[in-house]
């Protein structure tokens, strides 16, 4: 088209003529620059790669190391914890070992009666009345006393080492937990809606009130 013609005798239709150049040169552009947008949004959506919470690694790590899992979790508040329980009952199996070690060398000793074996007389170390006179007389008390004692702190050292296996379970299970919740998808929105609503029934209409829990 001739523009110069144009501009000679229509002067409104070549305005015309460039506004609608422009506007179809705008809409190009416009698109081109949303193409681009959208590719480069799909490239950065592709090369995000989401690295899973696995609750296996979890498991595993607890297993071969406690505390390890949790620490995997990002629960690192629990390892304190967990190792404190360890402790205690390291200590209990300790404590209830050599006592129960003490009371039954000197159960044995006490049945035996080889005077150059006299372990029990550990376990009533410091009692005055514990004498040759008593041992005579009260050698039945002296026996149950042994054996009592014995099967106390055996009950309690096999109960602590129990205890140890559970709290090394619990750390296993704990951490497979908390791993399976770390994916789990919780939302936010917990609302409680009251709202009036209508009820027919029998040709009757009714007003009443329900509780709405949106989850």
């Amino acid at each position: 088209m001739n523009l110069l013609l144009i501009n000679k005798k229509k002067p409104g239709l070549l305005l015309l003529v460039l506004l609608m150049f422009s506007f179809i040169e705008n809409n190009s552009n416009a698109q081109t620059k949303n193409d681009s947008t959208v590719i480069e949004t799909k490239a950065k959506e592709e090369s995000i790669v989401i690295k899973p919470h696995s609750p296996h690694k979890a498991s595993l790590y607890s297993a071969v190391l406690p505390g390890l899992g949790q620490a995997y979790n990002k629960k690192y508040w629990k390892i304190p914890i967990l190792y404190a329980g360890f402790a205690g009952l390291v200590y209990a199996i300790d404590f209830n070992t050599r006592y129960y070690n003490m009371y039954r060398r000197g159960y044995r000793d006490w049945i035996i009666q080889d005077p150059n074996n006299t372990s029990y007389e550990k376990v009533f170390e410091g009692r005055a009345w514990f004498t040759e006179e008593f041992k005579v007389n009260y050698a039945s008390y002296i026996e149950n006393t042994l054996e009592n004692g014995k099967d106390y702190y055996e009950k309690w050292r096999n109960l602590s080492y129990v205890g140890f296996a559970l709290v090394y379970v619990i750390n296993i299970i704990d951490a497979t937990v908390d791993a399976h919740f770390k994916t789990f998808d919780v939302s936010d929105d917990l609302s409680m809606r009251v709202e009036p609503i209508v009820q027919s029934g029998f040709g009757n209409n009714s007003i009443g009130l329900q509780l709405r829990l949106v989850f």
